[in-house]
């Protein structure tokens, strides 16, 4: 694409990767917002069964198990306190009718105790009546009636046997009459005692069914408490379970430096929805701060470097100046290839400066993530140059050194540069005047990896407190001269890369910090415009 006429080659790029560097960011903002609008998309009402509501219909299912199991239950014992009762009365009602033919035997066998076997039947009369109630609610009225009509019909018998003695013994018909009255009275007591006895078997039955039935739900009904309560946990197991995996695998994401909005993965909306909808938010907050922090990162670092590179500017602008003045007052006694010379030197020294500010501009320049394939060494260069100015007014003498061919990487130039630079001018830092400080670059203990080594000599890090260098805000620097965000923003950048930045020191002999990072397994013409969080 041509360059627009007027506009200086780095304003060019400026505006390039300012205009890179929105779409990159709208692009994020628009993946959230479809994220959140997929997640919210999902049916409320019909299809919405939350956690909530699930755990009370759980609840509130056990309760009517349970509940209809007690009744069952009560229902069961008030039956079996029923048929006990009912097998209490015709138990006494059978002592008095088998009293009564006891008696009624004697009678006819010894001639005695009739008015006896009267007595009983008249007991036995009594239980009937006071127990009407509850006899009518398990007989029913038609089996009631026909044991008091045969109750009433042995009475009448006795009592006519009864009379029977008191006026007839003299009639010669009273043998004949005994007799009808004797066979009749036995055929009656017999009948009623085979109607309670068929009352009181059936009754048995009936009792043991019910025990039976009460044993079996004594039997099954934890068994099938268990399979509810089983089953019941198992689908909100895996209602919470299963989310709070997914959850924990976008939470490793995101500290890996995968800002990938979460999506919808189910039908129905619950409270989960919510907190994706929240960890979204919570990722799109993380990106601008994440931004934030580098940039104003960046920036410090830029201070740092600016009294080198002031110091640097120095020289070809006291060269471009001496020569200027030169050339205006010798201008006439100059012949044109003098004056060719002297202009020709104004401007290389003017592009020096260019380019001294040049690379200044394009570190401090805010750009979006842009993968590309980058060579280590090269990198490395690059980032000594920037800092060569800060180097140099140090009095350190920095050397790199590279392992022979080694595979490239795949990467965000700017970031890494960021990274290495922060881990040099911190070498510096801890670095006395006149001090050496090594830049390695060699393969990593682990395959397919490459390890960027900065070694300085200088005063180390106290043991006690190595383990918190990485921390946001913490630093070693008195004076106010550092913020404590370099080592935790170049730890963060290196995680982005799927790399790891090590540390081990010295107190009073150096620190060697170590960063690994994957060698590039993917082609070279790779699309760099890829944002690092994408997920591919």
């Amino acid at each position: 694409m041509s360059q627009k006429k007027g506009i200086p080659p780095t304003m060019t790029h400026d505006l390039a990767d300012q205009a890179k560097t929105l779409e990159g960011r709208s692009e994020q903002i628009q993946a959230t917002e479809s994220a959140r609008k997929a997640l919210l998309a999902r049916r409320r009402h019909r299809h919405r069964y939350s956690l909530q509501l699930h755990i009370y219909l759980s609840f509130f299912l056990v309760f009517l198990f349970v509940a209809g199991v007690a009744t069952a239950l009560m229902l069961t014992m008030y039956g079996v306190e029923k048929k006990l009762r009912f097998l209490e009365i015709v138990g006494e009602y059978m002592m008095e009718i088998q009293q009564a033919r006891r008696f009624e035997k004697n009678f006819f066998l010894y001639g005695t105790n009739l008015n006896d076997a009267v007595e009983n039947v008249y007991q036995a009369k009594q239980i009937f009546d006071n127990n009407s109630e509850e006899l009518r609610k398990i007989l029913g009225k038609s089996s009631q009636a026909i044991i008091m009509s045969n109750l009433r019909r042995y009475e009448t018998m006795l009592e006519r046997l009864v009379d029977l003695e008191q006026t007839e013994v003299t009639n010669p018909d009273y043998p004949l009459r005994k007799k009808e009255i004797e066979i009749e009275l036995r055929r009656q007591g017999q009948k009623m005692v085979s109607l309670a006895q068929d009352l009181m078997k059936k009754e048995k039955e009936s009792l043991s069914e019910a025990i039976l039935r009460s044993r079996h739900i004594h039997i099954y009904t934890p068994i099938f408490l268990l399979l509810f309560l089983v089953l019941n946990a198992y689908l909100l197991g895996s209602r919470i379970l299963g989310p709070i995996q997914r959850f924990s695998v976008h939470a490793k994401q995101i500290a890996s430096g995968d800002f990938t909005p979460i999506t919808p993965e189910r039908r129905f909306r619950d409270e989960f929805t919510d907190l994706a909808i929240a960890i979204n938010q919570m990722i799109q907050e993380l990106k601008k701060r994440e931004a934030v922090l580098i940039q104003s990162h960046k920036m410090r670092a830029i201070g740092t470097l600016t009294a080198g590179v002031a110091h640097e500017l120095n020289n070809p602008l006291n060269n471009i100046t001496i020569t200027a003045h030169m050339f205006l007052e010798d201008y006439d006694h100059l012949s044109d290839e003098e004056r060719r010379e002297m202009i020709k030197d104004v401007v290389n020294e003017a592009g020096r400066s260019r380019e001294i500010i040049s690379n200044l501009l394009d570190f401090a320049r805010e750009s979006g993530s842009q993968l590309e394939p980058l060579d280590l060494p090269e990198l490395l260069r690059e980032t000594i140059n920037l800092a060569s100015n800060q180097i140099r007014l140090s009095g350190i003498k920095i050397e790199l050194q590279s392992g022979g061919y080694l595979p490239r990487i795949h990467g965000d130039r700017q970031q890494l540069r960021q990274v290495f630079l922060n881990l040099i001018l911190n070498a510096v830092d801890a670095s006395s005047k006149g001090g050496k400080i090594q830049v390695l670059v060699v393969p990593a203990d682990e395959p397919s990896y490459v390890a960027v080594k900065v070694i300085d000599f200088g005063s180390g890090i106290p043991e006690h407190i190595l383990s918190s260098i990485f921390d946001p805000f913490f630093t070693t620097k008195a004076g106010g001269k550092g913020t404590g965000l370099g080592l935790s923003v170049s730890q963060g950048i290196v995680a982005k890369h799927s790399g790891r930045i090590l540390v081990s020191s010295v107190q009073g002999k150096g620190s060697t910090f170590t960063v690994t990072l994957p060698v590039t397994t993917i082609p070279a013409d790779i699309d760099s415009s890829k944002n690092l969080s994408g997920r591919g």
